[in-house]
């Protein structure tokens, strides 16, 4: 068992005073089998009043608003999390219950193509040619290395609004693209396939009381009888060094911050990521 501490703070700044804004952070990690959440905080500069809620996919949101003009908006999210390894599910399905339409019925939305993960006819070709030589569990996994093998990992290269075909058109992205990737993969061959949004701690053999830049990270959950998770960007499931935190049928579901302002002009956005290992 590992417990990391997280610091995630977003900076806006403004080109001139924003009389009101409007947000939602999905930025509290999730209490679950695997993490159990000791601390958790969402902190802003200029002080609003916040009220919490959970979204539809479980999600924990903290919701603020501003009303006083301001030309800067600082978001801190702290937290302290217990991580284990996941277990794996005890049940396993076949292809033909997949295909049955009460699976389909239960996960139509993890199913269905969105703006991140649109249908790709070349994608079912090569999610027949996997569905011919895999069980469903050992296809999602070839799937995630299909899409590893495909892409590049170049930071910078893709924008939060790219699609995953946008990503393996480019031959390259970050995490959220060989998520979106995989994710196309998946729910091409009929398999239920959820996005998740947390944060990585990439040393294995991290010092106690190091804190490092950490990164927010993107992987995806399949479910093949129960639900679990393989991180295609490293081509591994997940282990203690993951922290989860949102999860959705794509990116959109899960945006870190999200809001509307009125005011003019384009921001400056600043975001770090401090991840320390606490035992």
């Amino acid at each position: 068992m590992w417990r990391m501490r997280v610091v995630h703070a977003t900076g806006y700044a403004y080109k001139s005073p924003v009389t009101a804004s409007y947000n939602e952070a999905r930025l509290t990690p999730r209490s679950d089998s695997r993490q159990n959440v000791i601390l958790n905080r969402v902190e802003t500069i200029p002080a609003t009043r916040n009220y919490r809620y959970v979204d539809y996919w479980g999600t924990a949101v903290t919701a603020f608003d501003l009303h006083a003009p301001h030309t800067e908006l600082e978001v801190t999210a702290s937290s302290v999390v217990e991580t284990d390894k996941p277990e794996a599910p005890s049940d396993d399905v076949t292809w033909d219950e997949l295909a049955s339409a009460a699976v389909r019925d239960r996960f139509d939305e993890v199913l269905t193509p969105t703006h991140y993960t649109p249908a790709s006819r070349r994608l079912e070709r090569v999610g027949r040619r996997i569905i011919k030589e895999n069980d469903p569990v050992q296809a999602v996994i070839a799937a995630a290395q299909w899409a590893h093998s495909e892409l590049s990992y170049v930071p910078g290269t893709t924008g939060v609004h790219s699609s995953g075909l946008d990503a393996l058109r480019e031959g390259k992205g970050v995490c959220q693209d060989f998520a979106h990737l995989t994710l196309i993969l998946l729910r091409g061959m009929g398999i239920p396939a959820r996005y998740v949004s947390g944060y990585l701690h990439p040393n294995r053999d991290a010092v106690i009381g190091d804190t490092i830049d950490g990164q927010s990270h993107a992987w995806i959950q399949a479910w093949t009888g129960g639900w679990w998770n393989y991180d295609p960007t490293n081509d591994s499931e997940i282990n203690e060094q993951y922290i989860s935190v949102g999860v959705g049928r794509d990116y959109a579901d899960v945006t870190p911050l999200k809001g509307i302002y009125s005011g003019e002009g384009s921001t400056d956005l600043d975001v770090v990521v401090e991840v320390t290992r606490l035992a």
